[in-house]
């Protein structure tokens, strides 16, 4: 059996729903070839009982991929860790950090990190089903339980089972009273817990999460962590991915401005729109790509319009883009 050759998870860009679709991983792939993408959250019962092509389905240009999976029953963890391997991912990630209520009502998620064994006992079940890495993505606590042995312990029970990856987001998950937005935001950062747990577990791969916004951010707690995932920031502000191939893996730069990036996404937009794709389902998510720069307002303002979208094809990018003022 060859072992495909994958970069390091020094940078990732974090699962997020409704968010991180194929449409919007195509793209990102288009301004940087090493960094890890992961998928929405997809259920088990999505992959056990639904349309298992609808879920899975990606482009090769995608990798190095990660589905992301929520579930808590170790025989139904594996038999979809064994599709993520059969249709070519190179990581399944389970999910014990989301905090929503819907979330917790199908019992996994973030109220997990209460259930370290029971984790460890689905982190046992897919290591055992498949070659592919399994990682876990968590938060440092849940509701009031703030000290830094409650993460600890969690790390070293899961860890004990066979998970060698660990994407810890560094701030608790208030599983009553907040939403999932505030979730993100009112719960402080203690990036600190995560430096420790490198510190005392070097043996693990450990990646923080959380509250990054920039290089400098990143660079710094690259100084202290063995990777970094962005979430929010990567998708609203897209063009800050395109310097990740040469700062931190060394290799030249795919997209060398916003206009190459709109040009190598034309071919498969044309593609998806023959398949019977809507382009506001794929426009929607690069409307950030002209952040911070004169012309952003017009890119936006033509690619979410719903009379300029209706029955348009790729051509609409162009006209979006020449607004900017930029050259076409």
């Amino acid at each position: 059996m060859i072992t495909k050759k994958l970069p390091p998870r020094t940078l990732s860009v974090a699962p997020m729903l409704d968010w991180t679709d194929r449409h919007f991983r195509y793209f990102a792939r288009l301004l940087t070839r090493h960094t890890w993408l992961y998928t929405e959250m997809v259920t088990t019962g999505a992959l056990l009982y639904g349309d298992v092509a609808r879920h899975l389905r990606f482009d090769e240009t995608e990798h190095p991929l990660a589905l992301q999976l929520g579930g808590c029953e170790p025989t139904e963890l594996a038999r979809c860790a064994k599709l993520a391997e059969e249709w070519g991912y190179d990581e399944v990630n389970l999910n014990v950090g989301c905090p929503s209520e819907r979330v917790q009502k199908g019992a996994f998620g973030a109220c997990l990190m209460a259930e370290p064994q029971l984790v460890a006992d689905c982190v046992k079940a897919m290591r055992d089903a498949v070659s592919i890495d399994i990682t876990v993505k968590h938060r440092i606590g849940i509701n009031q339980i703030e000290h830094y042995g409650y993460l600890a312990d969690f790390v070293d029970i899961v860890a004990a089972a066979g998970c060698k990856t660990f994407i810890v987001h560094a701030r608790n998950a208030v599983l009553k009273g907040l939403s999932p937005k505030e979730n993100r935001e009112v719960p402080p950062l203690k990036y600190d817990y995560v430096y420790r747990l490198k510190q005392e577990r070097p043996d693990l791969e450990i990646l923080l999460n959380g509250g990054v916004k920039s290089d400098s951010e990143i660079s710094a707690h690259l100084q202290q962590v063995d990777g970094v995932m962005l979430g929010r920031e990567a998708y609203h502000n897209p063009w800050l991915m395109a310097t990740w191939d040469q700062q931190y893996y060394g290799t030249d730069p795919i997209a060398l401005s916003r206009e190459q990036a709109v040009a190598a996404m034309l071919p498969y937009i044309d593609a998806r729109l023959a398949e019977g794709h809507k382009l506001r389902n794929i426009a929607r998510h690069i409307l950030g790509l002209y952040q911070g720069v004169p012309g952003a307002r017009q890119w936006r303002r033509i690619l979410s319009d719903a009379k300029e979208l209706e029955g348009a094809d790729s051509a609409l990018l162009l006209r979006a883009m020449a607004a900017t003022g930029a050259a076409v």
